[in-house]
């Protein structure tokens, strides 16, 4: 009796553990299928890189989590880990300070950092055109009809020090008003930025898409400078203006070129596939919740904003000229410098990679 008793209480136990493995199984693969969608790591067992980016969501740094999703990375032999910032300088920041290996945000911070005595340099650039617009809220369309008018005006700029906050101060100064005369407001992009031109914390603003098609589509403001362009580029800041791109530590760059030219490999490969797709086939890859809920204005943003991509990752002919020009405008540490713009990028490994 005693035997059977054991045998019973053995099969029970046998039973049990086996339904509490089959769970944990059940609860991994879960686990694992929510993290395929909404981890920011391209997976895999290659090398390691960690890059921070000035705003993943962000339509002009739209290349960065597009090569994960196409799987580029991979294929590169790399596992990269994609970390976001809400602004281009705290992007900066953790570049500098060596929490991550690359970043993609402006190249102007390249410039900006040199006469800071910091060595970085653009080896990938995504873009000839800031992909930036300035746009007015609706309660002060009649009151600023040009940059000439924020004297005394609320501006919205992602972060103090960001490229938003560079291109607005060179804005001010162009049309005659001195970067005293108004106050930069650091509202971040997005929801907080369109809360802000709504409640009245800023007059006008600058930032990109989608929250320039989601102010637009919600009448909150209306566009007063388009730079998504290389045309608007030209009007409003005299020349090709290259903005979003690879940036990294001039060191790192030296000492591990291999891996540089693997990052350089599979973003070019992006590049080219985004000149040759459309914006929906573009907006279908990237995560859903990028689009907000609503898909197809995230891709109408994304068509105004393609044509600030170059298609090699080469940096556009005289872009340096045109974005130093603008830099030492308004910034007296960069106007009284000696830049030296060849040391702020490389096209040596685009150019491979575009081979």
């Amino acid at each position: 009796m005693r035997t059977r008793t054991r045998t019973r209480s053995r099969a029970r136990h046998t039973a049990l553990a086996t339904a509490c493995l089959l769970a944990v199984s059940s609860l991994t693969a879960c686990a694992n299928e929510v993290a395929g969608t909404t981890s920011s790591g391209s997976g895999g067992n290659g090398e390691k890189v960690k890059i921070m980016v000035g705003g993943l969501d962000k339509v002009i740094y739209l290349p960065a989590m597009l090569t994960q999703r196409l799987g580029y990375f991979r294929d590169a032999g790399l596992d990269v880990e994609l970390l976001t910032e809400p602004a281009g300088v705290q992007a900066e920041t953790a570049l500098v300070s060596g929490q991550v290996q690359g970043c993609v945000g402006f190249y102007d911070h390249t410039l900006d950092l040199q006469v800071k005595g910091k060595s970085v340099e653009s080896v990938v650039q995504f873009s000839h055109a800031p992909g930036e617009v300035e746009v007015v809220s609706a309660k002060r369309k009649g009151e600023i009809t040009s940059p000439g008018d924020f004297k005394g005006r609320k501006l919205g700029v992602t972060g103090l020090g960001s490229s938003t906050d560079f291109l607005t101060k060179y804005l001010a100064v162009k049309h005659g008003v001195k970067i005293n005369e108004f106050s930069p407001v650091a509202v971040g992009a997005g929801p907080t930025f369109i809360a802000a031109l709504q409640q009245g914390s800023i007059d006008a603003g600058m930032t990109t898409d989608p929250t320039v098609a989601t102010i637009l589509e919600k009448k909150a403001g209306s566009v007063l400078v388009d730079m998504r362009t290389p045309e608007g580029s030209e009007k409003a800041l005299g020349g090709p203006y290259p903005s979003s791109s690879l940036y990294m530590r001039t060191d790192w760059v030296n000492s591990h070129k291999p891996t540089v030219q693997k990052l350089a490999d599979a973003f070019v490969r992006t590049l080219g596939w985004m000149s040759t797709h459309s914006a929906d086939e573009i907006a279908a890859k990237m995560p859903a919740d990028y689009s907000q809920g609503d898909k197809k204005l995230y891709a109408e943003a994304i068509k105004s904003t393609l044509p600030m991509f170059t298609k090699d990752g080469v940096m556009p002919e005289n872009g340096p000229e045109t974005v130093e020009k603008v830099l030492k405008a308004f910034n007296p540490n960069i106007k009284n410098a000696d830049v030296d713009l060849k040391k702020t990028y490389t096209t040596e490994f685009a150019e491979k990679a575009a081979k």
